[in-house]
């Protein structure tokens, strides 16, 4: 069975907006390594939709980016995408696959079934999968940035507090912190 490990850019105050992040070379080199040592991506609907209106064509060339994002969306092309909906059945960008049903047999299936782990990308998502206990490591890339609004990381609440414990640290030059933390169980 494979790891859950959830991952997204957050600030300073918790802000978890996609575009309070710092977008460089080096922040998206990070997220490819993450990318690259997982064997799937899981999202839930409105983040697919997001990546998918902008991430295909810079993977076929359509759109400019520099190298870094560019190799990032040719990997996220070849990846197998799972998107959690109960409102959209139909996921055309290539290797994306509907998770249905029962959400927490759905991802956990989704778990025994890619031994390499599966890498979790969404805010919202989270939140409900951490509340299912679904959740093994959080790798956290904390900005140095004070956002001043939301959407903030876990924003809807949890039943009670995560004990986590540190696996690393590791700073980026941009002034960002990699942060690794594994569930304590």
């Amino acid at each position: 069975m494979g790891l859950l490990t959830f991952s997204i850019n957050i600030t300073l105050d918790g802000c978890v907006d996609h575009q309070e992040g710092i977008a460089d070379d080096e922040t998206h080199a990070f997220f490819t390594r993450l990318m690259d040592q997982s064997g799937a991506m899981l999202w839930g609907r409105v983040t697919y939709e997001m990546m998918e209106s902008y991430w295909p064509a810079v993977a076929r060339g359509d759109t400019q980016a520099p190298p870094a994002m560019r190799a990032w969306a040719v990997k996220l092309e070849a990846k197998p995408k799972y998107v959690v909906s109960s409102t959209r059945k139909d996921f055309p960008w290539t290797h994306s696959h509907h998770i249905g049903g029962e959400l927490h047999t759905g991802v956990q299936k989704l778990k025994d079934a890619t031994p390499d782990g599966v890498l979790l990308g969404s805010g919202k998502l989270a939140t409900v999968l951490d509340r299912l206990d679904l959740i093994d490591e959080y790798q956290l890339l904390v900005h140095p940035r004070i956002a001043g609004h939301g959407p903030t990381l876990f924003e809807g609440g949890l039943a009670r507090t995560r004990r986590l414990a540190l696996v690393s640290a590791q700073p980026l030059r941009n002034g960002a912190v990699a942060m690794h933390y594994r569930r304590a169980r």
